[in-house]
């Protein structure tokens, strides 16, 4: 006669279950060097900040820095760029959003919301239509000129007129003195 209760374990259900702890662990160890190599490589996490000093970049001079392999343009504007950006109302704006990692998504293009000071427009250096590097102090804006595609964006490095959808980015940063910044 069968009995109904539940049989004892074997010596081979013990043998069936460690078999597949250790093929996990197997699996395990063999995949880790695998999902590791993913990480950021050291050289990529030393980029994930800068610093850099504005004292030396005059009025009106722009320098390009590198930082997580983009190059970020630093513009120190002259008063009348800056009363230029100013006065475009956000509405005529092809882009009205402010694309400023440094507040929400839903800020508008306003030049205020672009930048932290007014003369410092400090912003990753690639044209939002096909990656290009814009040239400074072109176009009929006196902002940037894509060459590629004729994109031209204003001194607040917003898109005024050409094929790009949006806004140059602006990279999070934050001042750690009046001259210096910190990018990242």
């Amino acid at each position: 006669m069968a009995s109904t209760a539940a049989a004892e374990p074997t010596r081979r259900d013990f043998i069936h279950v460690a078999t597949g702890a250790a093929g996990a662990v197997g699996l395990a160890l063999l995949a880790w060097p695998l999902i590791d190599q993913m990480n950021p490589s050291a050289s990529v996490l030393a980029l994930s900040s800068i610093e850099f000093d504005l004292s030396p970049v005059q009025e009106g001079q722009q320098v390009t820095v590198m930082w997580r392999g983009k190059p970020v343009f630093v513009r120190h504007r002259t008063a009348k760029e800056i009363a230029e950006a100013r006065s475009v109302p956000v509405s005529s704006l092809p882009d009205q959003l402010a694309r400023n990692a440094n507040l929400p998504d839903s800020a508008p293009a306003s030049d205020q919301d672009r930048m932290f000071k007014p003369e410092w427009l400090i912003m990753i250096g690639i044209c939002t239509h096909l990656g290009c590097i814009p040239l400074d102090h072109q176009g009929d804006y006196g902002g940037y000129l894509c060459p590629c595609h004729g994109s031209q964006y204003d001194t607040a490095g917003r898109i005024r007129k050409g094929p790009a959808p949006e806004n140059m980015y602006i990279p999070p940063y934050s001042y750690l003195s009046p001259t210096k910044v910190k990018i990242g």
